[in-house]
């Protein structure tokens, strides 16, 4: 299962909606660190199929999310879990971290 793509469109019934908790990678195609998080993302999407979805927004095309959630710097990754953001990181994390973040909610 590759990671999931979240636009202003479909944010509300891919995430909000969802009924597993979904990692959002908040991130642009100009930010460094952002490409540099971007394959541990990537993998787990795989690793975590099935307890939960693993997506990416890009910022400059859906500022209003960005915005909502009050994304200032990137890469900022945020779990929702039942509609609600619960866990907030910033910056570059490790793939274990980020795992234990989603596996924490």
């Amino acid at each position: 299962m590759m990671e999931r793509t979240f636009t202003s469109a479909n944010f509300e019934s891919e995430v909000l909606s969802s009924t597993v908790p979904v990692l959002v990678d908040f991130y642009a195609d100009w930010c460094g660190p952002c490409k540099m998080m971007a394959p541990a993302v990537e993998q787990l999407a795989q690793e975590l199929e099935g307890k939960a979805v693993v997506g990416k927004l890009n910022v400059d095309d859906n500022e209003d999310i960005a915005v909502k959630y009050q994304v200032m710097s990137i890469p900022t990754l945020i779990v929702f879990k039942d509609g609600q953001a619960v866990k907030k990181s910033v910056g570059l994390q490790s793939k274990d971290d980020v795992r234990k973040m989603v596996e924490s909610v």
